[in-house]
C-alpha cells in the first residue's frame, strides 16, 4: 500500500494546518505571560520574532511509508494546537513549515538542511525509518539543529542534537523476548523483517538474546524483503514448513498490508500461531485490516486502548481533529510527545537555542503524556513503560502486560553492540 492509503482530502489537510483543534486539558492552562525579549531567547539566528516561533514538521505522506508516518504528521500538528491555544512558547504562538520525506532517505537529509539552513527552525519534528533519521542526523550535527524522532527504533545511537520519544531495544525488542518466553514457552523464533536499518540491527540485537539469554532457545530463519515489498508467499511457506514458536516480524509500512492478508489467506491462524510484531501500530492495521491481524502480539508502550485519564483526553481531541474513524498508534502518540517535550525543555532553558535546550532536557517530564507519564533522561531518551497487546479484531490492541514501573533507557546495553 502507498500514499492511496489516506485519502486526497486528509492529506491536502496534512499539509496545511489543523482546523478547529481544541486544546486538551492535559496542563494548567497558563496566562498568556508578556513574552520575553527575543534578544534574550534567541541567541543564534533562529526563526524567532517577538509573537512567533517556527518549527519543522518531516515526515512521509507520500510513498511507501505514508502508511505509518501519516499519523505523525497528524499529531504533531494536534500538539501545536493545543500549546498555541495556551499561550504558546515563551510567550510565542508556533508556527510550522511541513516537508514530505516522500519515503527516499537522501530526500530527507536535503528537506532537513532546507529546515535548519534556509528556514532556520527552532526545532523539527520528523523522521520514522532509522534509515531516514541516519540520512538526517550529520545534518542536525553540523548545523546544530534539535531533531524530535518518535519511532521505536534499534538503540545504539545517542545525539545531542536528537531527543528520541519512542523506545530502544531494551525496552521494546528485549523486552518482548522475555515476555513471549516467560509466558509462551517459545523456543524456537523466524525473525522476517524489511530490509534496511532498523529491521537488520533489531534482529541481531533479538538472535544474540534469544541464542544467548532465553535457555534452549534458538533461531529457526531469519528473511528480509525491500521497503514496498508484496510478495511473501515463498517466505509464509517456508515458515509453516519450519514451524517456529514465535514469527519475530519488523515488517514496515505498506509491505503489512501484503503480509498479513497473504500469511491468512495462507492458512496461518493467529491465534495459534503466535506473532509477536514490533512494528505494526493501530496505523498500519487500518490497513491491513484487522480480520487479517487479529490474534498477533505487538511490544509497544503505548495502544489507543490504554484507560487513562490523560489518554482519553487525547483520544478525545485527536478524533475531533481528524474524524471520528482515525486511530492511534504507538508512534502517532510518541510523535504528540515532542513538541509537547520541546515546549516544556525551551520554558526550563529559558530559551530558544539549542545548545541550552540539549543541556536541559535531561529531567524534563511530561505529566500529560497519553501513555501516562514521561521523564528525559539525561541520554536523550525516555523513560517509559513497555507493554504488550494483543490485536483484536476491531483493529485494536488488547492490553496483556505492562511493567509496574517506567523502563530505564539503555541505548547501548552491554554485550549487544
Amino acid at each position: 500500500m502507498t500514499d492511496d492509503t489516506r485519502n486526497p482530502l486528509r492529506r491536502r489537510r496534512l499539509m496545511q494546518g489543523v482546523a478547529g483543534a481544541s486544546a486538551a486539558a492535559l496542563l494548567p492552562r497558563g496566562a498568556w505571560a508578556q513574552a520575553p525579549a527575543t534578544a534574550a531567547v534567541n541567541t543564534t539566528g533562529l526563526a524567532v520574532t517577538d509573537s512567533t516561533v517556527t518549527v519543522g514538521i518531516l515526515h512521509s505522506i507520500t510513498g511507501t511509508m505514508a502508511i505509518s508516518e501519516t499519523g505523525s504528521v497528524e499529531a504533531e500538528k494536534l500538539a501545536i494546537s493545543e500549546i498555541n491555544a495556551q499561550g504558546g512558547v515563551l510567550g510565542r504562538q508556533i508556527k510550522f513549515i511541513q516537508e514530505d520525506g516522500a519515503s527516499d532517505w537522501p530526500n530527507f537529509a536535503e528537506k532537513a538542511k532546507k529546515l535548519l539552513v534556509n528556514d532556520k527552525c527552532a526545532a523539527v519534528f520528523g523522521c520514522w525509518t532509522s534509515a531516514s533519521r541516519k540520512a538526517v542526523l550529520p545534518v542536525f550535527e553540523q548545523y546544530n539543529g534539535m531533531l524530535y524522532y518518535p519511532t521505536f527504533y534499534e538503540g545504539l545511537e545517542q545525539s545531542k542534537n536528537v531527543i528520541y520519544t519512542g523506545q530502544e531495544a531494551t525496552q521494546q525488542i528485549l523486552a518482548g523476548l522475555d515476555w513471549v518466553n516467560k509466558t509462551k514457552g517459545a523456543k524456537s523464533f523466524y525473525l522476517i523483517g524489511s530490509d534496511y536499518i532498523w529491521p537488520r540491527t533489531s534482529n541481531k540485537i533479538a538472535r544474540k538474546h534469544i541464542e544467548g539469554h532465553l535457555t534452549s532457545s534458538k533461531v529457526v530463519g531469519e528473511d528480509y524483503f525491500p521497503l514496498g515489498h508484496t510478495q511473501f508467499n515463498s517466505v509464509i511457506n517456508k515458515i509453516k514448513l519450519v514451524k517456529p514458536d514465535v514469527i519475530f516480524a519488523s515488517v514496515v509500512g505498506g509491505s503489512n498490508v501484503a503480509f498479513y492478508k497473504q500469511m491468512k489467506a495462507a492458512g496461518v491462524d493467529l491465534s495459534k500461531q503466535t506473532l509477536l510484531t514490533i512494528s505494526v501500530t493501530e496505523d498500519e492495521i487500518e490497513g491491513i485490516g484487522g480480520e487479517n491481524i487479529a490474534g498477533a502480539y505487538a511490544c509497544m508502550k503505548y495502544f489507543e486502548s490504554l484507560d487513562n485519564a490523560n489518554n482519553k483526553a487525547f483520544v478525545t481531541a485527536f478524533q475531533k481533529s481528524y474524524g471520528p474513524k482515525s486511530v492511534i498508534g504507538d508512534v502517532t502518540q510518541a510523535a504528540y510527545l515532542g513538541p509537547w517535550l520541546w515546549k516544556l525543555t525551551v520554558e526550563k532553558a529559558g530559551s530558544f537555542d539549542v545548545d541550552k535546550i540539549a543541556a536541559a532536557s535531561g529531567g524534563v517530564e511530561f505529566k500529560g503524556a497519553p501513555e501516562g507519564y514521561v521523564r528525559i533522561h539525561e541520554n536523550h531518551h525516555l523513560w517509559s513503560k513497555t507493554r504488550v497487546g494483543r490485536a483484536k479484531a476491531d483493529g485494536q490492541y488488547e492490553v496483556v502486560f505492562e511493567t509496574a514501573e517506567l523502563v530505564q533507557p539503555d541505548p547501548f546495553p552491554k554485550g549487544y553492540q
